[in-house]
């Protein structure tokens, strides 16, 4: 490459910082109080970074990815501090790793976790952290992060977080104070992060540096301004849309890249006194990768990337008692712009925001609770019937707890779920066994084959009778979608350049164009067949009438005897699904 991968500068002094409490010009010791403001200014930084560090990735659908990740799981940590004594390190050291463990999501958030919960583990008998107690602190996080990988990798957020550890050491050996101390910490990581693309070759090739050691470095600036009152680089331009910081031409993910071809993202929380950990490791490398298991004293957070989601699963069963289950589809990820991910999720209260109340709540023989995205989407449900809904889709799966929490507010002992994603499938299958009501997951793999199957709901009749009838209707819809490639790639249909409309079929990504409409007639012969009567139309926020009108044309043109009915959705990223009867 030409030019080497840039690495963030500290700005002008005058840079704005998050709000928090503001620090001493210079401290010699890290009091509780202060190690609580690292973590405050970390989520904050991480939050205005996340969709700057987000923006590359191997997927050419829009995705939540590093950034995300890492974003949400410091949101879960500083969720968890808000309950903490600001005066106690062991109460504070408490509420990070419990909030680390519990929030842990993706592989950077993962390791990001166990790094926090070392640095945690290390401070928790301390009243201030010294230069010597700040090494062995970071020491604490570096060991505790490479063991929780089954394969570390070089050139990821480990390599960032190793010289981190030397850097700390070698200065506190040297009887440097705190100051000196971070400023060698800060030169060391941004050194480390500019190399990471001579360890890996996919970034060299790329030209650019790790998404995850860039959101790492963040935590050595923020742990720096509360420190030595240097201001965190470039928070002010983050947030008014331009990451100086962090290029996004210069930062790459490898959140996925060490094996792509690996579908599925399967996270757990397992239940269990292990006594050798590194067993349920091993175990689970016969099926996937990317795999991190992080946690202790009987609660581990588990990541795997693999093809067969209920494998991953059973392998667990003899280790322990997995909950809280997330499969995301790392093909049809969107999490990245589903809006603010961080305000959704910051309160992290899964029972209370699981189900949304529905008017109509008098007992009925069979209830339905439906997973969808979209007010217009929630209304069509609200209208068939339906008496839970769970927000959820692309990349926003809702865990067990959430389905579990609809399921019980249910007014009946009978309960059908649609899920409405496949990748939802492996955390609704868990619901049954874990409620006293009898749960039917009808897999339903998207919400407008949902809505179709409600034509045939009736709340009055018996259980295995309702299951059928809407099964039946399930069986026979074709659905599709399409949306906008965030990024150049090549897919299954050859080159997609970033802009592109992609038609996603049954199949997956079959159509490839430049303009909405140029995809949407595209896919539509890949729907309409010769016995189809109804063509269902959701409209998402980016409909437009004239759109609309063009499928009707088409249509018309093409298949006079299908009937066509739109509905408005408001589902973001995909303008227009499509479910054909």
């Amino acid at each position: 490459m030409d030019d080497p991968p840039q690495v963030p500068e500290t700005p002008n002094p005058s840079s704005a910082q998050p709000e928090a409490s503001q620090p001493e010009t210079v401290v010699e010791a890290l009091k509780a109080s202060q190690l609580k403001d690292v973590l405050t200014h970390y989520g904050e930084a991480l939050r205005a970074r996340r969709k700057g560090i987000d923006k590359l990735n191997v997927y050419p659908v829009p995705d939540g990815d590093t950034g995300t990740n890492m974003s949400l799981t410091v949101a879960s940590v500083v969720n968890e501090l808000k309950g903490a004594a600001s005066d106690d390190m062991r109460s504070i050291s408490a509420a990070i790793s419990k909030g680390a463990i519990m929030g842990a999501r993706g592989n950077s958030g993962a390791i990001l976790a166990q790094a926090l919960r070392g640095v945690a583990e290390s401070v928790k008998e301390k009243t201030a952290l010294t230069p010597s107690d700040v090494a062995d602190a970071f020491e604490r996080a570096r060991k505790g992060s490479y063991e929780s990988v089954l394969k570390p990798v070089e050139g990821t957020i480990l390599t960032v977080l190793s010289a981190a550890a030397i850097a700390a050491r070698k200065s506190a050996d040297e009887g440097h104070k705190l100051k000196d101390q971070m400023d060698h910490i800060r030169a060391a990581s941004a050194d480390a992060l500019a190399r990471t693309p001579e360890l890996l070759p996919v970034l060299k090739q790329a030209g650019v540096v790790d998404a995850g050691g860039s959101g790492f470095l963040l935590f050595v600036d923020a742990m720096r301004y509360v420190a030595t009152g240097e201001p965190i680089p470039g928070i002010t331009d983050i947030e008014a849309g331009e990451d100086d910081s962090t290029p996004t031409a210069n930062v790459a993910s490898t959140e996925h890249s060490e094996l792509s071809e690996l579908r599925y993202e399967v996270m757990f929380l397992l239940e269990n006194d292990l006594t050798n950990i590194n067993d349920f490791r091993e175990a689970w490398g016969v099926v996937g990768d990317s795999i991190v298991v992080v946690g202790g004293d009987g609660l581990w957070n588990c990541h795997i990337h693999t093809d067969d989601i209920g494998q991953a699963i059973e392998i667990a069963l003899p280790f322990g008692k997995p909950s809280n289950i997330r499969v995301t589809d790392l093909m049809e990820q969107a999490g990245a712009v589903h809006g603010d991910a961080w305000s959704e999720l910051n309160e992290l209260d899964a029972a209370a925001a699981a189900a949304e109340a529905v008017t109509n709540q008098e007992r009925v023989a069979v209830a339905v609770v439906g997973v969808v995205n979209g007010e217009g989407m929630a209304d069509l449900y609200r209208d068939s019937g339906v008496q839970q809904l769970v927000v959820g889709g692309q990349s926003m799966n809702p865990s067990v707890a959430e389905l579990l929490a609809a399921v019980e507010a249910c007014p009946s002992d009978n309960v059908v779920l649609l899920p409405n994603n496949k990748n939802i499938h492996a955390a609704a299958n868990q619901v049954d066994g874990l409620s006293d009501k009898h749960v039917v997951v009808l897999p339903t793999t998207s919400s407008v084959q949902g809505l179709a199957t409600l034509v045939s709901y009736d709340a009055s009749g018996d259980l295995d009778g309702v299951v059928a009838a809407m099964g039946e209707v399930s069986a026979h819809i074709v659905c599709g979608e399409v949306t906008q490639a965030v990024r150049s790639t090549t897919g299954p249909t050859g080159p997609i350049e970033e802009g592109d409309w992609l038609g996603i079929g049954p199949e997956g990504i079959s159509v490839v164009e430049k303009s909405l409409v140029s995809a949407i007639q595209k896919l539509l012969p890949e729907l309409i067949r010769d016995d189809s009567e109804l063509l269902t139309v959701i409209e998402g926020e980016e409909a437009t009438p004239e759109t609309t009108q063009a499928i009707r044309t088409w249509v018309k043109d093409n298949h006079p005897e299908v009937e066509v009915d739109v509905h408005r959705g408001g589902q973001p990223l995909y303008p227009y699904s499509l479910g054909v009867e």
